[in-house]
């Protein structure tokens, strides 16, 4: 390494970030280069410092984390997040890592835990706290259930979604109500947990459903 992974924490609590300050500076190949005391300090310091990791809490004051790493990751699609905090429940590990973030730690993970984290951010992977890895494997699985359980109409309503066509064209297209087709676009979302038709179409194009580049029906 040429030089030190640089890192920037943003957390509410002085004391949080008193400790982190301490765990990272202990580490030769580390540098903290920057802290912020909320989501919005978080946002104007790494646009600022371009540190190499950023270490996010979630809940902070006037921007919360989950905010500050949509808008990060929006202006600096190559900032690797890691999410440290003491939320672990379902939502919570979702919304983060569909925000951008690469790694998520519980405070109550080791001291060591946290370096090795930013370490493995560094080389461009992953890193989860072995609760929340079971909590993503489950919901993969859960996902491919999900997909298989998809009916016909509703496979052929998905990919129709996938090229734009809105609930009017898909009854018409398919020979059903405009109220049948939006009936079968809510349960789509539902079974596969997907927010909207962006994600759907995406959905579709990893499950081979349809071709990035097949031409609209």
């Amino acid at each position: 390494m040429t030089h030190p992974i640089s890192v920037l924490i943003a957390d509410d609590h002085g004391i949080v970030r008193e400790g982190l300050r301490a765990v990272i500076n202990a580490e030769p190949d580390m540098k903290l280069i920057g802290e912020a005391v909320d989501g919005e300090d978080a946002c104007q310091k790494v646009l600022a410092l371009k540190p190499d990791v950023i270490v996010m809490d979630l809940m902070m004051p006037r921007k919360n984390g989950l905010d500050a790493t949509r808008e990060i990751k929006h202006a600096m699609p190559q900032a690797r997040i890691l999410v440290l905090t003491s939320f672990g429940d379902d939502e919570m590990v979702f919304a983060a890592i569909k925000a951008g973030a690469v790694g998520y730690l519980l405070k109550d993970s080791s001291a060591q835990e946290l370096p090795d984290a930013i370490r493995c951010l560094y080389r461009d992977e992953s890193s989860l706290h072995p609760a929340i890895a079971r909590k993503l494997v489950m919901r993969c699985a859960d996902d491919s259930t999900a997909s298989d359980a998809l009916t016909e109409m509703e496979i052929e309503v998905l990919k129709l979604m996938t090229h734009g066509l809105k609930n009017q064209a898909i009854g018409n297209r398919l020979n059903i109500s405009e109220r049948t087709a939006r009936f079968h676009v809510s349960n789509i979302m539902s079974k596969l947990h997907l927010e909207n038709r962006t994600e759907a179409a995406l959905y579709a194009i990893r499950r081979g459903l349809v071709s990035a580049d097949a031409p609209r029906p």
